[in-house]
């Protein structure tokens, strides 16, 4: 029997939604949030809510992207991050996005989808017991190149009913991010796709603070090194951190998972997202990120008018 808003029935389970709402969190599963709809499926924002909290709370927040080449991936690969700052106290997020094996799309489709995670979660910050100005995006890889682009790359809003609310993250996390995608056109889906999401090509002053993990052995690595450049001369807060004698994707693994995870919790906690002493604990004392030089790049790298 369907029950109507005006009912006693109705005013019941209307009072009970909100009291669910405003009451401290379950621990367990996180929450699945349908964040937008595509041509391609629903894409799902999966929150993870810290012990204690409550809708009326102005927690700071993360959103992690997960890694993939843009082609493929799974919201599974930051989970237990996710775990791990929820604990410390944050709002913590893992978002989908359309990637070419299961949806047919092209990188600026990512784009487009890590800005919408974004502003989604801004968005609804009072309902979630977030902070809107206090919204922190990390990923890895190509999603490490997401949570640069939602922050720097201009554009890609066209489908997105939010699109006046803000995409830009507050900070930075990026782990073995592509910050040059130029150099990634067959993987990017075309050269002027390549060169509208480039991050090192669109800098500006605007960059909000930044902390770049990469393994010396890493490709990568250069495209890091040019965005420190350009963020020296920009008088962007950047920090590079480096593993010695590792390759890509090395932060998923012991004992760099827990060094990185210790590197970004004191990161959080010099700006003020985080309180109190981290609960993880390096596993090896031998393996300990070491601060990165950073080096001119090879050739020079446009600069974006600053907005």
């Amino acid at each position: 029997m369907t029950q109507t808003q005006g009912s006693p029935s109705g005013y019941f389970f209307t009072w009970l939604s909100i009291f669910l709402m405003a009451a401290p969190a379950a621990r367990g599963d996180p929450q699945e949030h349908i964040f937008k709809k595509t041509p391609q499926g629903d894409l799902k924002l999966y929150l993870h809510l810290p012990p204690g909290w409550t809708a009326d709370d102005r927690r700071p927040a993360i959103v992690f992207f997960f890694g993939g080449g843009w082609r493929r991936g799974t919201v599974e690969q930051f989970r237990r991050q996710a775990d791990y700052l929820s604990e410390r106290g944050m709002v913590a997020a893992r978002a989908d996005y359309r990637v070419r094996s299961r949806h047919g799309t092209s990188a600026d489709c990512c784009v487009a989808d890590a800005k919408s995670a974004i502003r989604w979660l801004r968005s609804h910050a009072g309902s979630w017991g977030v902070d809107p100005k206090r919204i922190a995006a990390a990923g890895g890889s190509a999603g490490g190149h997401l949570a640069a682009a939602a922050a720097i790359i201009e554009g890609f809003d066209s489908e997105d009913p939010l699109a006046d609310v803000s995409s830009r993250p507050n900070l930075l996390i990026l782990f073995n991010p592509v910050m040059n995608t130029i150099d990634k056109i067959s993987q990017a889906g075309s050269a002027e796709i390549a060169r509208q999401i480039s991050p090192n090509h669109h800098l500006t002053e605007a960059v909000p603070p930044t902390v770049l993990f990469y393994g010396t052995r890493d490709r990568l690595l250069g495209t890091g090194q040019q965005f420190m450049h350009s963020a020296q001369q920009l008088g962007i807060d950047a920090r590079l951190l480096l593993a010695e004698g590792q390759g890509h994707g090395f932060f998923n693994r012991s004992p760099w998972f827990e060094e990185t995870l210790l590197a970004t919790d004191q990161f959080l906690n010099d700006h003020g997202y985080l309180a109190g002493i981290p609960t993880v604990q390096p596993i090896d004392e031998a393996s300990r990120l070491i601060v990165g030089e950073t080096s001119p790049p090879s050739t020079p790298t446009p600069r974006a008018s600053a907005r």
